[in-house]
């Protein structure tokens, strides 16, 4: 199981079947939580009495559910299909401070308690308070928050990494990080001078809510100057990675002791909604469609409608629905984008204590909690009553059908890539839909849209195919690293029909867009693994003269098999040319075509490279690893030379003459340069290599491997082969002696005798 592998979706055709078809269905695929355990002895801990529920979940784990009651707090790894209570240990709360909890906050710490303005958290192992010791305040918390929406994946370009919950007092607001770890991001002081409202005036912090962006923060403002009757709301967003705060073009006048609690929709745009007691207030497409839910009678006022009932809790989904729940479980209905509410079937007893919550498969259920201290979940089939209700007022979705190839929530893009989606619309002759595109974030991507019109048999179909781009080349620029920063980001985009009702299966596509490096991609050198040889670290030896700087002493070096992989084992004769490959997280995606350069990581500079400057076409003398180190020696060797300072050599206009018989040590997948080995003596190489080309990745993309060369009988030393020399010659002079004394003694003998004796002849008988 992957952190990617959890909201999935099925999709499939269309096909009719006995008048039905068959729907698109979310569900989630992922391990459940743990639940904390109930210790013996332990406590209930609690709402005030006769107060309402509350419930929070993870965001990307929807059946992990906390709900506090009025008698208890309950906890369930399977949306309440089976379920524990929650409670304290003892002498920690008093009993009144038990039944004080004022809100309730899920993270991957465990389940945080706001009780009388401090902040506590239950985990696996203790029941702790939270103040000053974690960089909180010890007291005047008013509320915290937690994200609403799953991005399991998006891209960041700070190091501290986006934060799981808000924190805020009157005049300060906290983020906290997985660990306990708290910081402040902003004083009412500062946002004054932001917003360039007088010191004198009265400006503290009215709410706080997590945006459907997956790195942006919204808070809404209480601004004032007497404090009487009304007060100013304001709103502004921040930004975890650029650390950035924007004041949206929003100002809500409210009475004085009004308290708003916002939410914000599933969309790429900022698009929230707004809740009294009483009225809903939306705020659509980027700000710029406002107004008060309408509703058939009242003006809006949902509590003349539910027996002068208050909103207890609204409910929204990844497709567009919002449900709003009164304290008397009277339910009204609507949609992103939608103006208006209908009044939903009677579901529940109006003396039922229920919450909405999502499912594991994204669809709303309800949760009863009754007096014996027991919990029940039922599923709530909200898109059979909201027909039923449509069917009832004759509505109708404006078109037919709305289909698109974007199957993911996340796409990545690099240098030189671009990503093209295509959405199509069909509706009925004479209504004039159209597709609407809108992205919201840095403006770093080219658009480029293309419409293909049909009609035939009285509808019309629509296609749209949409291309994002980037432009821009990283080659010899004054500062390589900021222009890849200033062209780096997320963004969110997403693909919307014109018109739509209350009635339309879904209302809009929303995804992601990241420009950067990807961290799941890799490069890797073809044919070395760690799998074919003897797993085992071993230490060799590197001769002084073989090492780049010439130190005074020889370099004993330990290989480390689990950084280094196996060794390929060479013949000094074969000359070696590396083929990189780049992986992502599915696996092989390409064979790297651009240029790339390798060195020794300890130093060693005893091999060369076949290819020289003037052989590989240079007109101007090529950057090398010496000339590259000279002209940088503030900096270590791997970061002396690479896709920042990188200057090609085939134009009269970079660079400078200069020698073109020397090596030329860059490599490609197509100019055939390859390593040369030394004939006089074996050795260990480990090799990093990097990716020259600026114009190839956002991502630093390096790697390693190892050659042993052999073949090659070592020298022999000076005083053997001194020995060697003088055991010839005397065995040579031995012999001379040896065959003088030989012959002469042979010489004395026949010297006087003649050589030949003279044949005697024999006597006849």
């Amino acid at each position: 199981m992957t952190a990617g592998d959890m909201l999935k979706e099925i999709r499939g055709n269309q096909v009719a079947f006995q008048d039905c078809f068959i729907a698109d269905f979310l569900f989630l695929l992922t391990v459940p939580l743990l639940t904390i355990p109930e210790i013996p002895g332990s406590l209930p801990i609690s709402s005030p009495r006769g107060s309402q529920l509350m419930a929070d979940w993870y965001d990307c784990v929807l059946s992990f559910v906390v709900v506090v009651a009025d008698m208890e707090t309950f906890q369930t790894n399977d949306s309440f299909r089976t379920w524990t209570r929650v409670r304290v240990p003892p002498n920690i709360l008093t009993d009144d401070e038990r039944h004080s909890v004022s809100d309730m906050n899920l993270s991957q710490d465990g389940i945080f308690f706001l009780i009388n303005g401090i902040l506590y958290v239950k985990s696996f192992h203790e029941f702790t308070r939270l103040g000053r010791n974690v960089d909180l305040p010890d007291g005047g918390i008013i509320g915290i928050t937690s994200r609403k929406w799953c991005w399991v994946r998006y891209l960041m370009k700070a190091k501290r990494g986006r934060s799981s919950m808000a924190i805020w007092t009157e005049n300060e607001v906290y983020l906290g990080y997985t660990g306990l770890k708290f910081v402040k991001i902003i004083t009412t002081e500062n946002l004054k001078k932001l917003l360039n409202i007088s010191p004198a005036t009265t400006l503290t912090i009215h709410n706080v809510e997590y945006t459907a962006h997956p790195l942006e923060l919204a808070l809404l403002l209480n601004y004032c100057v007497t404090c009487t009757v009304s007060k100013k709301v304001y709103l502004v967003i921040y930004n975890e990675d650029s650390k950035e705060w924007a004041h949206q073009d929003f100002a809500l006048d409210v009475a004085i002791d009004s308290f708003l609690i916002p939410r914000f929709l599933y969309s790429a745009m900022p698009e929230f909604i707004l809740w009294d007691k009483h009225r809903i207030y939306y705020y659509y497409h980027n700000l710029t469609i406002t107004g008060v839910l309408q509703t058939p009678t009242e003006s809006g006022n949902l509590s003349r409608l539910s027996d002068n009932s208050i909103i207890h809790d609204v409910f929204t989904d990844y497709f567009g629905n919002i449900v709003v729940k009164m304290e008397n479980n009277i339910m009204f209905y609507f949609k992103i984008n939608i103006r208006d509410a209908v009044k939903l079937h009677l579901w529940t007893n109006s003396t039922i204590k229920s919450v909405t919550s999502m499912n594991a498969w994204g669809q709303v259920y309800l949760i009863y909690v009754f007096e014996n201290g027991t919990i029940h979940p039922q599923e709530y089939p909200l898109k059979l009553e909201a027909e039923s209700i449509a069917f009832q007022r004759k509505e109708k979705c404006p078109y037919i059908a709305f289909h698109n190839n974007i199957f993911t929530v996340f796409y990545f893009l690099d240098k030189g890539q671009n990503l093209s989606v295509w959405a199509q619309i069909v509706y009925p002759e004479n209504v004039g839909l159209y597709i609407i595109v809108e992205s919201y974030g840095p403006k770093i991507l080219e658009q480029k849209e293309q419409v293909h019109y049909e009609i035939a048999s009285g509808y019309c179909t629509k296609t749209m195919t949409v291309t994002f781009s980037q432009n821009v080349n990283y080659e010899a620029v004054d500062d390589y690293f900021k222009l890849q920063h200033q062209n780096t980001g997320l963004l969110l985009v997403q693909i919307r029909p014109s018109e739509y009702a209350r009635t339309c299966p879904r209302s809009q596509n929303v995804f992601q867009v990241a420009v950067g490096c990807d961290g799941n991609k890799f490069i890797a050198v073809k044919g070395f693994n760690k799998k074919e040889c003897l797993r085992h670290d071993f230490i060799y030896i590197i001769e002084k003269s073989f090492l780049r700087n010439r130190p005074s002493k020889n370099l004993r070096v330990r290989y480390n098999w689990k950084e280094y992989g196996c060794p390929l084992r060479l013949d000094f004769r074969e000359k070696f040319h590396p083929l990189l490959q780049l992986y992502d997280d599915n696996g092989f995606v390409e064979d790297v075509g651009v240029n790339f350069i390798v060195w020794e990581i300890h130093g060693r500079d005893d091999y060369t490279f076949n290819n020289t400057m003037k052989k590989s076409g240079c007109l101007n003398e090529a950057q090398t690893w010496k000339s590259m180190t000279t002209l940088n020696k503030h900096l270590p060797l791997e970061d002396a030379w690479g896709p920042e300072n990188y200057k090609h050599c085939f134009s009269y206009a970079i660079g400078k003459p200069g020698d073109l018989n020397q090596p030329y040590e860059i490599i490609n997948k197509s100019n055939h340069n390859h390593l040369v080995w030394p004939v006089d003596h074996s050795g260990m190489y480990v090799f990093r290599v990097k990716i020259l080309d600026p114009n190839y990745s956002f991502c630093n993309l390096t790697a390693i491997f190892a050659i042993e060369t052999f073949g090659v009988i070592p020298s022999p030393s000076v005083y053997l082969v001194a020995s060697l020399l003088f055991l010839l010659t005397l065995l040579f002079f031995s012999v001379l002696v040896l065959s003088y004394f030989h012959y002469m003694r042979i010489y004395k003998r026949y010297i006087y005798a003649p050589l030949h004796k003279p044949e005697r002849k024999q006597k006849t008988n």
